[in-house]
């Protein structure tokens, strides 16, 4: 039996997990979890990155005091967000949170130096206003000092390997959410940087999933008692993990990564960029062994959690499984909303949002939690389903069925209105999907798998996986035009 220690953290939480490899088969146990969530300094945004690093040495310390001594350490999180360095190797200022108003007007200021079919075509990349991109031009033009005082720009993921080992390097699949890289060239783009007005000497050489960066650092080992252990780069952004995980037998599939966002995509050998790819703002992120995860950020579960906790904060604690039996129990198609309307994205009060939204929308008003979820449910399907339409337009690539990996592969009726909506078999799960694509992806760094289909042929020989099969396809397909046509208004 092999160990291996991986680090998921997420907007909301954050585990340390232990992998245990034996007869091709990978079992998992969590040896800590912790809260993450954006701070306000200033009436902005943030991450609390010390506390982030603090959490990781402790659950490493866990491990050692469970005897639970892995070959390596990998890290994942979400993507886009970074941290800057001064040429001491000290953090400037605490990380922005991809959820801060500065980028609000952002994009359109970047058009006005760079083309948006220019950077598209330089990058293949989705525009959300929270991209890299945009967060570094509104740093320059609203902090500039820190910017010019940086001597590196670091990830969040990178730059937490670089507190464990010292080691300064970026990794692939988190490279290429930034839209700054050129999947081409396959470099950080320098038309991009002179455009915003930014050094690209501030970047950091490129390793792909697997790379061995470096071991755990001296002092670290000292703090938390870990032998010298080997610090990998994981497909580190944690979407990138979590597709690696997919656990599907051929390359006929296309996948949701269901959590707090929902991304959903196809594999390729090659980035997809084009026209029709522009038009439905498709992305191009990288994945294991030079693979591309061609797809589209879809708002998520983030729009029922943020309900919650309004319902909360008004003394009504709904469970998830509460949330889904009130849905399924009220009425089907009464309200549509397009859950990925701008206003959606990080209002101070969901619960009004979505009702505002469904308003102007011409939709009928939302009355209880039942009939918030099942609108949000059923919203979700419908953009799935709008998103593999989409798929189809800019892939000829066949897709028999869609594998929904993570958190929402957990709840049964959205993964049931998902085949109705789309007319596809659904496959749900693993729901450990990020924390199984992180250590398999360690597995693969000492050679133990040697391809994808190796790391999900391990997955398929650990777990068992739920089908849901379309239902009322009929209903389904007549209320989706309804859905287009608000869509289309907005």
């Amino acid at each position: 039996m092999t160990k291996y220690l991986a680090f998921d953290i997420g907007a909301s939480s954050g585990r340390g997990i232990i992998g245990k490899l034996e007869n091709s088969t990978i079992s998992l146990e969590e040896i800590s979890r912790f809260p993450n969530s954006m701070i306000q300094v200033a009436g902005s945004c943030h991450w609390d990155i010390l506390s982030i690093l603090g959490e990781i040495k402790e659950g490493i310390r866990k491990a050692v005091s469970q005897n639970q001594i892995p070959l390596s350490i990998g890290i994942d999180t979400w993507g886009v967000d970074y941290g800057l360095l001064d040429i001491s190797g000290n953090i400037l200022e605490l990380p922005y949170a991809y959820r801060d108003h500065r980028t609000d007007n952002a994009m359109e200021e970047v058009f006005a130096l760079i083309p948006k079919k220019r950077l598209y075509r330089l990058t293949g990349i989705q525009f959300m206003q929270f991209n890299t991109i945009f967060q570094l031009y509104s740093a320059l033009r609203d902090t500039p000092h820190f910017i010019k005082k940086a001597k590196d720009l670091l990830f969040i993921p990178d730059l937490l390997n670089y507190f464990l080992s010292g080691i300064k390097k970026t990794e692939f699949s988190f490279a290429t959410t930034s839209q700054l890289y050129n999947p081409e060239t396959k470099k950080w783009d320098q038309e991009i940087f002179d455009a915003i007005g930014v050094s690209s000497e501030i970047m950091q050489d490129i390793v792909d999933p697997g790379t061995v960066i470096g071991r755990l650092s001296k002092e670290v080992q000292e703090e938390t008692g870990m032998p010298c252990t080997d610090i990998i780069a994981v497909a580190s952004h944690d979407t990138g993990s979590a597709i690696a995980a997919v656990p599907a037998e051929d390359e006929n599939f296309a996948y949701i990564s269901s959590g707090t966002w929902s991304l959903m995509g196809i594999e390729t050998r090659e980035p997809v960029i084009s026209a029709e790819s522009l038009k439905y703002n498709f992305t191009n992120e990288g994945g294991v062994k030079s693979s591309f995860r061609v797809l589209k950020n879809i708002m998520g579960l983030w729009l029922i959690q943020e309900c919650r906790r309004s319902w909360a904060n008004a003394g009504k604690d709904y469970s998830d499984d509460g949330l889904v039996e009130m849905a399924l129990a009220s009425k089907a198609f009464k309200t549509i909303i397009d859950p990925d309307h701008p206003s959606l994205l990080n209002p101070e009060n969901m619960l009004e949002a979505v009702a505002h939204s469904a308003k102007e929308s011409g939709e009928p008003e939302l009355e209880n939690p039942g009939e918030f979820s099942r609108s949000i449910f059923q919203s979700l399907a419908f953009r799935y389903r709008r998103t593999l339409d989409e798929i189809k337009q800019i892939s000829d690539k066949e897709i028999h069925k869609i594998h929904v990996v993570g958190g929402g592969s957990q709840n049964a009726l959205l993964c049931q209105f998902t085949a109705n909506a789309t007319g596809l078999p659904v496959v749900a799960g693993p729901l450990e999907a990020t924390a199984l694509g992180n250590l398999m992806v360690q597995v693969m760094a000492y050679g133990k798998v040697k391809s994808l289909s190796e790391i999900r042929k391990v997955i398929r020989n650990s777990f068992t996986f739920k089908e849901y099969l379309p239902e009322n396809v009929g209903a389904w397909e007549s209320n989706y035009s309804r859905f287009l046509d608000i869509c289309d208004r907005n």
